[in-house]
């Protein structure tokens, strides 16, 4: 298949909660997510020009992770902690590339406890 630039970046992806007054509170007060707009069960966030779309649902769907790009990962992670957000991991060398660039990850789940990752790459020393 041509690499023809027909698509473009991921301009939104959406995750099934069970409350959304109670998820949209979260990602907006402890994530710290700029809130575009709500209205019914569907919720909006901005997130590096990519949107989060929070939908209501008692059943829910099949999930992916969503990666959180940071500058700092470390930074990032006691900011969270100390907004009471749990890591199942706390950030940690993933990969460390041949030019010396490393992959860094942290895991955490939302308030529903579905999975989230903080993901950054740094100059390895």
């Amino acid at each position: 298949m041509a690499d023809d630039g027909l698509l473009q970046a991921v301009g939104q992806v959406s995750r099934q909660v069970r409350d959304i007054e109670a998820s949209t509170a979260w990602y907006r007060d402890v994530l710290g997510l700029k809130h575009l707009y709500q209205f019914g069960a569907l919720s909006f966030f901005d997130c590096g020009g990519m949107r989060l779309y929070l939908q209501e649902s008692a059943e829910a769907g099949p999930e992916s992770v969503l990666y959180f790009r940071v500058v700092d990962i470390h930074a990032a992670h006691e900011v969270l902690a100390a907004r009471g957000v749990e890591f199942m991991q706390v950030p940690h060398l993933i990969h460390r590339h041949e030019d010396g660039m490393e992959e860094w990850m942290g895991f955490f789940g939302d308030l529903e406890g579905r999975p989230l990752a903080l993901m950054a790459q740094k100059r390895g020393a």
